[in-house]
């Protein structure tokens, strides 16, 4: 465990504009959770032998069985706990960020942005490498100061109660808070909806942000080319089956959020097949993300979204972009690109440098998927490290 600066004596911003947030979830809220656990009535054994259908029926009666006996909310809420923790108004809402500042002088400040159905939970793993590199084999160089905030209506972050709040919006507001903690200076990292919001950050060019970071680049071209290489045709490939065989989720959540989002509230076991189906689908782990994660992995960021009650609100970003893609989104400030071999869809080199014209880093990784953070820690913050090695003064 680190012994931290204090972010609100030694960060150089505006710190009247922040308050100390400590996670502190009502032991009723637990025993619910138990309570509904017990009560679960589930759908009879799946017709085929394989996912296809969704998660089996075995797995699900595994992770609730852990649930309800040998999970401990605590621990994690613990944890979460000891790092400097904030909330504050950006543009009407409330705003949760973890806040974790390096001892070493030239430190970059570097905010991470998640995804859906991530948290901040998925950097836990990394945040003290990052911050401290000498103390995990690294050098003091490499060091950042970490911002890692909440998306609107997820985890501790306010709901938006109208509509508008997009990856434009969530970008300046990103940008609004690195300035309201006196970074003049930064860059930024993300995946999933955390790269939608990164590249966005960059398209606009905000003052100030040095370089991004993504393991998800934006990069397809529109025009497919008459002859592909096996690469280029390997990504289409990946494309075409996510459209026929991966994206159900998007498009219930762009048209009816509302909708799904009854059930994630009301029933612990919807939400946990709802978000455990895209751990077994999107982790490099041969349909097995417990062998990456373990229970108690996936069962922290599940519970984040439990006892936050955000499956329909989490659910909304998507009804925010309905026209959401993967084409080529040009950036022209420093970019740096880490892809991992069991991500969504894994595009070649050749299209970032076409996207990127400052492609400043790439790397293809040798494991890891969609939640690389959560899956590979170590991995990935090496991955961090090396992006942004050629950004520092």
């Amino acid at each position: 465990m680190l012994d931290f600066i204090d972010p609100m004596k030694s960060a150089p911003g505006q710190t009247e504009f922040l308050s100390p947030f400590t996670i502190a979830i009502p032991e009723a809220v637990l025993e619910d959770l138990k309570r509904r656990l017990d009560a679960t009535r589930l759908p009879e054994q799946e017709t085929v032998p394989d996912a296809s259908q969704g998660p089996r029926l075995a797995r699900i009666k595994e992770l609730i069985e852990y649930w309800k006996t040998e999970y401990d909310w605590r621990r994690v809420e613990k944890r979460l706990n000891q790092y400097p923790q904030f909330k504050t108004g950006i543009d009407g809402l409330g705003i949760h960020f973890l806040h974790v500042r390096s001892r070493h002088p030239n430190a970059m400040p570097l905010i991470l942005t998640h995804g859906w159905p991530g948290s901040v939970i998925e950097f836990l793993d990394i945040i003290d490498s990052l911050v401290d590199p000498i103390a995990h084999g690294g050098k003091a160089e490499d060091a950042f100061h970490l911002v890692i905030p909440s998306l609107p209506g997820y985890g501790f972050s306010d709901k938006p109660e109208d509509k508008g709040w997009n990856r434009n919006r969530i970008a300046k507001a990103w940008h609004a808070l690195m300035r309201r903690l006196g970074y003049d200076q930064y860059v930024a990292q993300g995946g999933d909806w955390g790269s939608h919001v990164t590249i966005e950050m960059a398209r606009l060019q905000l003052p100030g942000l040095k370089a991004i970071h993504t393991n998800l680049p934006l990069v397809t071209p529109r025009d497919k080319p008459a002859y592909p290489t096996p690469d280029e045709q390997r990504a289409f490939d990946q494309l075409a089956r996510f459209g026929t065989d991966g994206s159900g989720y998007y498009w219930q959540m762009v048209t009816r959020p509302q909708t799904i989002g009854y059930a994630l509230a009301d029933s612990p076991v919807g939400l946990l097949s709802w978000i455990y189906d895209k751990f077994e689908s999107w982790t490099d782990s041969n349909g097995d993300p417990v062998s990456v994660l373990g229970y108690d992995k996936i069962l922290d960021d599940i519970t984040l979204y439990w006892v936050t009650n955000t499956g329909a609100s989490s659910a909304r970003m998507y009804a925010e972009h309905p026209d959401l893609d993967f084409y080529a989104i040009p950036v022209h400030i420093p970019v740096g690109v880490s892809v991992f071999p069991g991500e969504i869809w894994t595009p070649p080199e050749s299209w970032a440098r076409q996207t990127y014209p400052n492609l400043v880093y790439w790397n293809k990784t040798s494991r890891g998927g969609h939640f690389a953070a959560f899956e590979q820690p170590v991995l990935f913050a090496d991955e961090v490290r090396k992006a942004f090695r050629s950004i520092r003064n």
